[in-house]
C-alpha cells in the first residue's frame, strides 16, 4: 500500500508539471524516478518544487546542501522536491549484485525464528529443516534506508566512536566541619584558683604562647619549692630527685620550669598560655574561680585546614575513592571555589538518607570557611583512562534497551543495542555493542528509529504467516 500511495503522489506531481504525464508513465515510473545509481534522472522531465539538495552530475553518491562544483569545474545538478521520490527499498545496482549471488548460501537459520544458525544443513528438535539464507537476503536485515533528500532535510548528523576519558561529576551537599586533630582543650591538672583571665572572648583568634589566664595552685607551688630544694642539693653534689618530672606531669609549661630553675624562686601565680594558634571556640573560666583538676579553661581550634563532609548517595559510592579531587562552593559565597581531595570515606551508610559521608580536606588560609557552613560539593569521579564513548544524544533509551544508530553510508542506518558505562561531560561510555571508528548518528536519530519501527509494522501486514 505504501508503494501505491507513493506512485500516486509521483503521478500527481508529474501531471502538475504539465505535458510530461505520458513520459512519466512510459519511463519515469519504470525507473521509480531514481535511475540506476541515484535519485536524479538526467534525461527526465524538469522537476517542480524547491531545490532540496544538489547531486554530483555523474550521479555519484555525493550530495551538497549548497550549489557546488566538481574538481573539473562542472556544476552539481539541482534536485527538486518532486524528483526525490523513491519507490525502491533497494537500489538497482544492489539488486543486480544480490541476483548474481542468489545461489550462494550464507548460512541456515532456525525454522521457528529462534536465534540459532548453522553453517551446514540441519534439523531442529522437531525434525524441521533449517531454512537456507542466500547472499543478498541476510546481510541487509535490520537496515533502515532513507533517501538522500530525507537525510538532508532531517538534519541527520553522525560522528565516529572514539576513545576518551569520561569524568563523571557527582554533585552533593556538604557541611564545613573542624579538623578534629587541630582542636585543643586548655585544662589544668591540679586544683587551682584563677586570679585573672586575659581579655579574650569566644570567636577571637589567639597565637601560640599567648597568655590566657593567671592561676595559683598550691600543689604546683609545693612541687616548685621541692624542685628548688633538689636544685640546691644537686649543687652540693647530691643526686637530682623527681621534682622536675612532677612539675611536667602537672602540665607546667617548660618556660615556667626554666624560670624557676634560673631564679630559684617559685612564682606566686603562673601564666597559662595557648598551646596552638587558633580561634576560641569556648571560654569557661572567669576571674576568681576555683578550678578543679581536669576542668577546661578554654577550647581552641586551628582552622588553617578544615574539613568538608559531603553526603554521597549509596548508588554513586562505587565511583568515589580517596585522593579524588573535589570542588567546594559555599552557598553564602558562590563566587568562591575551594579545591581539595577526598581523604576518608566513612564506613557507614545512613539508614534515613542512604548516603555515606566522605571527608574532603581543604586549606583555609583566608579563614573564610567556618564550622557548620553549608556547601555544594562537586566530586570528579572516574579514572582518566580512555574508553569508547559517544555523545549522550546518540543513545536512544527505551527503558529496557539502549540503542544507537550506526551510519552505514548512502542513507543506510543500522540499529545496534549497546551496554552503557559511566556518563559525564555530555558523553557516555560504551562497554559493549560498537567498535572504535564506527559512525553513530548523534542528530535526528529518533526520526530514523521511528522509520525503523514503521518499516517493521508495515512488514507485519505484508508478510504471510509462517505455516507450522
Amino acid at each position: 500500500m505504501r508503494r501505491i500511495a507513493l506512485m500516486g503522489l509521483a503521478l500527481a506531481a508529474v501531471l502538475a508539471a504539465g505535458g510530461a504525464g505520458y513520459w512519466a508513465g512510459q519511463r519515469g515510473l519504470a525507473v521509480g524516478w531514481r535511475g540506476i545509481d541515484g535519485p536524479f534522472v538526467a534525461n527526465g522531465p524538469a522537476g517542480n518544487g524547491p531545490v532540496i539538495y544538489y547531486q554530483d552530475p555523474d550521479r555519484k553518491p555525493v550530495y551538497s546542501a549548497q550549489p557546488r562544483q566538481t574538481e573539473d569545474g562542472r556544476p552539481f545538478t539541482a534536485v527538486r522536491a518532486s524528483q526525490d521520490i523513491s519507490f525502491e527499498e533497494t537500489p538497482q545496482s544492489e539488486k543486480r549484485t544480490a541476483q548474481a549471488d542468489a545461489k550462494r548460501v550464507l548460512y541456515y537459520r532456525n525454522p521457528m525464528g529462534l536465534p540459532d544458525t548453522s553453517p551446514v544443513p540441519k534439523k531442529d528438535s522437531m525434525g524441521m529443516d533449517y531454512l537456507p539464507v542466500y547472499a543478498g537476503e541476510g546481510n541487509e536485515d535490520g537496515i533502515v534506508r532513507l533517501s538522500p533528500g530525507r537525510v538532508q532535510r532531517s538534519g541527520v548528523r553522525s560522528e565516529p566512536v572514539t576513545r576518551r576519558a569520561v569524568l563523571q561529576a557527582i554533585r552533593v551537599p556538604g557541611t564545613v566541619q573542624l579538623d578534629e586533630r587541630r582542636v585543643s582543650v586548655v585544662t589544668i591538672r591540679a586544683d587551682a584558683f584563677v586570679q585573672e583571665v586575659a581579655p579574650i572572648t569566644t570567636g577571637e583568634r589567639v597565637a601560640k604562647g599567648a597568655r590566657l589566664a593567671r592561676i595559683y595552685s598550691p600543689e604546683i607551688s609545693t612541687a616548685g619549692a621541692q624542685f628548688i630544694t633538689e636544685l640546691n642539693a644537686a649543687a652540693r653534689g647530691a643526686p637530682e630527685g623527681g621534682a622536675r618530672q612532677r612539675l611536667e606531669n602537672l602540665g607546667v609549661p617548660q618556660e615556667i620550669i626554666a624560670e624557676i630553675e634560673r631564679s630559684r624562686k617559685v612564682p606566686l601565680a603562673i601564666n597559662w598560655s595557648a598551646p596552638r594558634d587558633g580561634i576560641v571556640l569556648e571560654r569557661t573560666v572567669s576571674d576568681g574561680m576555683k578550678m578543679a583538676a581536669g576542668n577546661s579553661l578554654f577550647r581552641l581550634a586551628d582552622i588553617s585546614t578544615i574539613w568538608v563532609l559531603a553526603d554521597v548517595p549509596e548508588r554513586e559510592l562505587a565511583a568515589v575513592r580517596p585522593g579524588t579531587m573535589a570542588a567546594v562552593r559555599l552557598r553564602g559565597r558562590p563566587d568562591m571555589t575551594f579545591e581539595g581531595r577526598i581523604s576518608v570515606i566513612y564506613p557507614e551508610i545512613a539508614e534515613a538518607t542512604r548516603t555515606a559521608k566522605v571527608r574532603i580536606e581543604i586549606a583555609n588560609r583566608e579563614g573564610v570557611l567556618l564550622p557548620n557552613m553549608y556547601a555544594d560539593v562537586e566530586i570528579g569521579a572516574g579514572d582518566a583512562v580512555p574508553e569508547l564513548a559517544v555523545p549522550d544524544s546518540a543513545v536512544i533509551d527505551s527503558g529496557t534497551r539502549r540503542i544507537v544508530m550506526l551510519d552505514r553510508g548512502e542513507g543506510r542506518f543500522e540499529p545496534r543495542e549497546v551496554r552503557l558505562g559511566r556518563r559525564g561531560d555530555g558523553m557516555v561510555t560504551i562497554a559493549e555493542g560498537v567498535s572504535e571508528g564506527d559512525r553513530v548518528v548523534v542528530s535526528a536519530n529518533f526520526l530514523i528509529d521511528a522509520e525503523s519501527n514503521l518499516k517493521a509494522a508495515l512488514s507485519g501486514f505484508t508478510q504471510p504467516e509462517a505455516k507450522p
